[in-house]
């Protein structure tokens, strides 16, 4: 089975990984951007801010996917993947861009090797807004919350779309309570 997190930044995915780490010892654990080698020059070079266009930053995200479908999906296809965000990120993050399009160029990307199930953790403006002011942003987080809030309702939009097995949680919610919905919801 092939389970993603998202959310958007400060959402509380790292802390989630941790604990799943911790409860899934025989799952293999992925991210997007930066999974593989190849990933992992072109997530800097994304949260680096270094391509100038969206278009640029978006094809960028894809040639990631495209090596982590190979290198690590299809590689592990009999096991459990948990994976830091996914393709559907890379749709959400594409705001300009018509939805369809990229759906239509991950499926290309990922040779149709979509996830089995998504966990999206949601925040309030007032949470986002209360978690940026408390650390140092990156390139993306600088753009603001109204931003990052319209990055997070693409995600329900996409996933929703994709008619993805899937759970949203409020990500306020204590981190117990979070991995508890989160371990029943991939053991289900």
């Amino acid at each position: 089975m092939y389970v993603v997190l998202e959310g958007i930044d400060t959402a509380g995915k790292s802390t989630q990984l941790e604990i799943l780490k911790s409860k899934f010892k025989e799952a293999v654990f992925t991210k997007e951007p930066g999974g593989t080698k190849l990933g992992i020059k072109l997530r800097e070079m994304i949260l680096s801010g270094e391509a100038q266009s969206s278009k640029a930053e978006m094809f960028m995200f894809l040639a990631d996917r495209a090596e982590h479908t190979e290198e690590i999906i299809l590689k592990n296809k009999d096991n459990l993947i948990i994976s830091d965000r996914s393709f559907i990120s890379g749709i959400a993050y594409a705001l300009n861009e018509d939805m369809e399009k990229l759906i239509e160029l991950n499926r290309f990307a990922t040779s149709n090797n979509f996830p089995n199930k998504v966990i999206l953790l949601e925040l309030t403006k007032n949470e986002l807004e209360k978690r940026l002011s408390k650390k140092e942003n990156d390139s993306i987080e600088k753009r603001g919350s109204d931003y990052l809030l319209s990055i997070q309702d693409r995600l329900k939009q996409t996933i929703l779309k994709l008619k993805i097995d899937y759970i949203f949680i409020d990500a306020s919610d204590s981190i117990e309570n979070i991995a508890q919905k989160i371990e029943d919801f991939i053991n289900d």
